[in-house]
Parts: C-alpha cells; structure tokens; sequence
C-alpha cells in the first residue's frame, strides 16, 4: 500500500461538477487508479473527509465494513460516470451497492413552510447518508446534468471530470496527459499494423 500523499489529488478538481453534484465526483476521485493512493483504505485518512462530506458523525471512526461499502458504491458510481462518457452501460453487478443501499435505506418527503418539496433519508445511518448520494443522483438525472459527470476516457485513470464543454463531448480528464497518452497509444498502434 503507498502511503497517504501530503495533499490529496481530489482536493482541488480541475473540472468541478455544480453542487450538489459534486460530492459524487469527490467519492469517485477518492482514488487515483494510476498511483493506487486511496483515500478510503485507512480509517485515519477516511475519517476527516467523511465527516467533511457528511457521510459519517462528527464523533463516529468508519469501520473496515463501512470503508468497504462506501468503496463499493465509489465502484459502482464509477461504472455509471463511464457509461455518461460513451463506454458500456453497467452490469447488475456492478450497480449491486447502489441496490443495495436503495433497497436498505428509506426516504422520507418534507415540506417546507413555503411549499418546497424536499426528499431525504429518513434515517442518519451509513445507508441513510449513502442514500443521501442516490438522492443527488436523482436529482442531476432529473435536472440534466447527470450525463454531463463523466469518466475519463483513460483506462487507467478513469477520473470523473464535469464536461462544460460546448457539445458536451469531453472525454478525458485532461487533454495534456490522458488524452495525448491514448492519442500516441493509438497513433503507436495503427503504426505497427501498418508496418
């Protein structure tokens, strides 16, 4: 296992996703493929972003269970921004976490004093805040912008970027490392068909 970085790369996005949206692409790049650093490995590095991101109390240390499961639904969440950028929609498999938490967690409606609707999980529990991250789903599948959150193109990164480009086409995190790489990997390929 490497060891925590000083500063961890999905501290500072290059390509910001709206809020609320943007606590989903911060689960996704809680790891960097590439390095194998993963901010959810360890308790102590979890901990602190967690409860940062309202997945876990104030007070609460995330089990090795927890850490799992939350991992899981990154996974899972991943396999869906990969589909947003053109590759294979998920398998069942894939999306079992995200089932998993809908089927164990409820939501509850509230109205609010001025008439707003508002949908929550009805419970504080692990699955409940977790539920709290389908509910955003939710919403950008209704609103938009979902299909803009995309996976990196790279196989190797799979970093979830916000795409603002004007046809919505983006297909890598960033064009000078992993678009270029695959470009070249390619441009090397086709060359030694040829040859």
């Amino acid at each position: 296992m490497t060891q925590a970085p000083a500063e961890w790369l999905g501290d500072t996005e290059a390509k910001p996703a709206p809020v609320p949206l943007a606590r989903i692409q911060a689960l996704v790049n809680t790891v960097d493929l590439e390095s194998g650093a993963d901010r959810l490995a360890l308790a102590t590095d979890a901990q602190p972003w967690l409860q940062a991101q309202g997945l876990l109390p104030a007070c609460d240390v995330p089990t090795a269970d927890d850490l799992r499961t939350i991992r899981e639904l990154r996974e899972a969440l991943r396999a869906m921004l990969v589909h947003n950028a053109g590759g294979p929609a998920p398998t069942d498999e894939q999306l079992g976490p995200l089932s998993q938490i809908a089927d164990a967690a409820g939501a509850r409606v509230h109205l609010g004093s001025d008439g707003t609707v508002h949908v929550g999980a009805e419970s504080d529990s692990l699955n409940g805040r977790l539920l709290s991250l389908l509910l955003v789903v939710s919403d950008a599948q209704r609103d938009g912008t979902w299909t803009h959150l995309k996976a990196c193109g790279n196989e190797d990164c799979r970093w979830a970027f916000y795409d603002r480009s004007r046809n919505h086409g983006g297909t890598w995190c960033d064009m000078a490392t992993c678009g270029n790489k695959l470009k070249n990997r390619e441009f090397r390929a086709r060359r030694s068909r040829r040859d």
